[in-house]
């Protein structure tokens, strides 16, 4: 059997552009990205397909150190889920930098005991390409990688080697998707989604971490999607800051998502958002269900 397939974790610090890849890397929008630090919450599956191999990756929550409360619990629980049974880990690193955070990311990928490849990302913003060099040889140190590759996720440059040559990493085996799968996320959830990335954008340091998104009604009407979402907070001063004046922010936050949503769905959408207050629901397991955390 020529045929190569499987799974490939995304893993790695805070910000170190995990979500961007796995979008660039399949060619679609799945994985919230925002300049902000742990805006990945859940795993989020982005699957690619080639006449001779698949490959799966899983984003994983960034490794965190913030107070242990049920969010943070669920993303490690996510993370642990995510690198328990693949068949390659990638860990994704900063041009220039291999850091604390990077090391320890390092360790939890041994402990795998999986083949592991480095995608270095961001090399655009490393102006002189000989200090690369350097550093790539202090990184072959760190751990005998089955493949060590350069890209920038933001300029799409070298992702699409990047694909060919972690799927080649892979098991010989027949596909584990159908051809034309790009996830097995619901539309629901990839909705909910996008309207928290736009809360993660539009809003300012320390609001976003404490918002949730819960899709209440998704509705197929022909070519429309007829999506009505809650956005949960945590106090009435986060809820005001999330509507805005006169309704202004919240306008704009669901303007930003739609376009999102019709652009990955491929039609109409028509968005309805609410603002409302849990107290608390950061550190409710029960809320955390409700609102769609594994």
């Amino acid at each position: 059997m020529s045929f190569v397939a499987g799974h490939a974790a995304l893993i790695g610090r805070p910000n170190v552009g995990k979500s961007s890849l796995l979008n660039v890397f399949v060619g679609a929008h799945l994985g919230a990205v925002s300049p902000k630090p742990h805006t990945t919450r859940q795993l989020v599956l982005g699957v690619r397909s080639f006449p001779d191999s698949q490959i799966a990756f899983v984003d994983t929550p960034g490794l965190q150190q913030r107070r242990p409360n049920a969010v943070h619990k669920a993303m490690d629980r996510a993370f642990d889920r995510g690198v328990g049974s693949v068949d390659l880990v990638v860990l994704v690193v900063e041009a220039g930098t291999f850091n604390a955070g990077d090391r320890a990311a390092l360790e939890r990928a041994k402990q795998t005991e999986r083949p592991i490849a480095v995608v270095v990302n961001k090399v655009d913003l490393i102006k002189n390409k000989a200090e690369l060099l350097p550093y790539i040889d202090k990184l072959s140190r760190e751990h005998d990688f089955a493949a060590i590759l350069l890209v920038s996720a933001r300029k799409e440059s070298g992702t699409e080697e990047a694909v060919r040559r972690l799927a080649a990493l892979l098991p010989r085996q027949e596909a584990l998707y159908p051809a034309d799968t790009l996830t097995d996320r619901s539309e629901r959830f990839l909705a909910a989604e996008l309207v928290r990335e736009q809360l993660m954008r539009q809003l300012g340091d320390e609001v976003p971490y404490a918002c949730a998104v819960e899709i209440e009604a998704f509705t197929i009407e022909g070519a429309l999607r007829r999506i009505h979402a809650i956005i949960w907070v945590e106090r009435d001063g986060q809820k005001a800051i999330v509507i805005g004046e006169g309704g202004q922010q919240l306008k704009f936050i669901g303007s930003k998502a739609r376009e999102a949503m019709e652009l990955l769905f491929d039609g109409r959408v028509h968005l309805e958002l609410w603002v409302k207050v849990r107290a608390d629901w950061s550190d409710s397991e029960r809320a955390l269900k409700q609102f769609g955390f594994e």
